[in-house]
């Protein structure tokens, strides 16, 4: 007999499969997960593997109150190349719908464990819904922006967080239903940050002294740390900075980033900066507290971009464009690209702004919305 391909409307059963993967997709479903246990939702997650070390995954799991996934993908973890590691988790996305025949699967975001997920459940037939549809950076180079355009496409249900994000969707003619919701960073940070300023002083670990200012820094994105010219230019960035403005800069490292510092020979270049703290990937709460506490943050997370929106942290953007385009309209960020004279110009320029910008991604009552929205969904 012939490998089963697609389910029937009839074999599925009113549950709600949801696919996680990295630390920026744990963070933002926690409120639609929220959401769905106090409605009495049948549902069960899914991990596809794609982020597996401790501090990059699991804690976020135990902090965020979680449950534990019913499956998890463990090869996508020795996957090297895109195509390798999608196909994996498709494949292990495939076998867990197939098992528990849900029938929604939501994804949320831009990660190539978003994609899997939609995929799997676009071939057997389930209905698929996208949290944090429509954003846009206009970068087809990026490999984040193929899987927001494709997954948008494929989707029965589609979440965008603001009225720019549904207007991307409406200029494509995407095919699915279409609901504003609010963006569900708001949700976590709200419910969040209290517990990381109480967890700790920020430089407890790190020698500082309380209320000393420090910048903090994170760059994970494939077209800084996979391309030598733009790894080095962050370097020299971070060098500059910390003699422009003579205050330390706390770096938690991706294991991507440090591997790539090692296989471009910067590793030394970046320990020669003296008021450089280069420390592990931290936990949600962890990291909540250091970026309440820093004078500036320096990103290319789109995520980070978002939370320090919510706190009235300002934000320089290590990148040359965003798919948040709402945190440079309101004031709170600037694109800055990863130039050094651009990046301390920048950062004079925003650190001079008054930290008044409104929050453009909603009341913090997202994910609700799209847990009702799934909810009434259900057959």
């Amino acid at each position: 007999m012939g490998a089963l391909k697609i389910l029937s409307e009839h074999e599925l059963k009113p549950s709600i499969a949801v696919v996680v993967g990295t630390r920026p997709g744990i963070i933002k479903f926690a409120p639609v997960v929220y959401g769905l246990q106090e409605l009495r939702v049948s549902f069960f997650l899914i991990h596809t593997g794609q982020h597996y070390s401790y501090n990059m995954d699991r804690q976020f799991f135990e902090e965020l109150g979680l449950p534990k996934p019913l499956h998890r993908n463990n090869r996508a973890a020795q996957c090297r190349y895109h195509g390798e590691q999608t196909a994996a988790m498709i494949e292990g996305v495939e076998r867990a719908l197939l098992k528990e025949r849900p029938q929604i699967v939501v994804v949320g975001g831009d990660a190539n464990t978003n994609l899997s997920g939609a995929l799997a459940g676009r071939k057997l037939g389930v209905q698929v819904a996208h949290m944090e549809a429509g954003l846009r950076s206009h970068d087809w180079q990026m490999p984040e922006e193929h899987n927001r355009v494709m997954i948008d496409h494929i989707s029965d249900y589609l979440f965008p967080p603001t009225r720019r994000a549904k207007q991307n969707l409406l200029h494509e003619r995407v095919r699915g239903q279409i609901w504003v919701t609010g963006n569900t960073i708001v949700d976590a940070v709200r419910r969040h940050a209290e517990m990381g300023r109480k967890r700790c002083h920020a430089g407890k670990h790190l020698g500082f002294s309380e209320g000393e200012a420090y910048f903090l820094l994170t760059v994970h994105r494939e077209e800084n740390v996979d391309r030598k010219e733009n790894l080095s230019s962050i370097v020299a960035s971070i060098g500059q900075l910390a003699r422009a403005f003579q205050v330390p800069l706390v770096f938690p490292i991706h294991p991507r980033t440090r591997d790539r510092l090692r296989m471009f020979g910067l590793t030394k270049t970046l320990a020669d900066i003296e008021a450089l703290r280069v420390v592990p990937a931290v936990g949600y709460l962890d990291f909540l507290s250091l970026l309440q506490q820093a004078q500036l943050v320096l990103t290319d997370s789109g995520g980070v971009q978002e939370e320090a929106c919510c706190l009235k942290i300002p934000c320089v953007t290590l990148r040359e464009n965003t798919e948040r385009p709402e945190t440079v309209a309101v004031g709170a960020n600037i694109i800055a690209g990863t130039e050094p004279s651009s990046v301390v110009r920048a950062a004079r320029t925003i650190l001079a702004r008054r930290r008044t910008w409104r929050n453009p991604f909603g009341d913090g009552r997202a994910g609700m919305r799209i847990a009702r929205t799934l909810a009434a969904k259900l057959r």
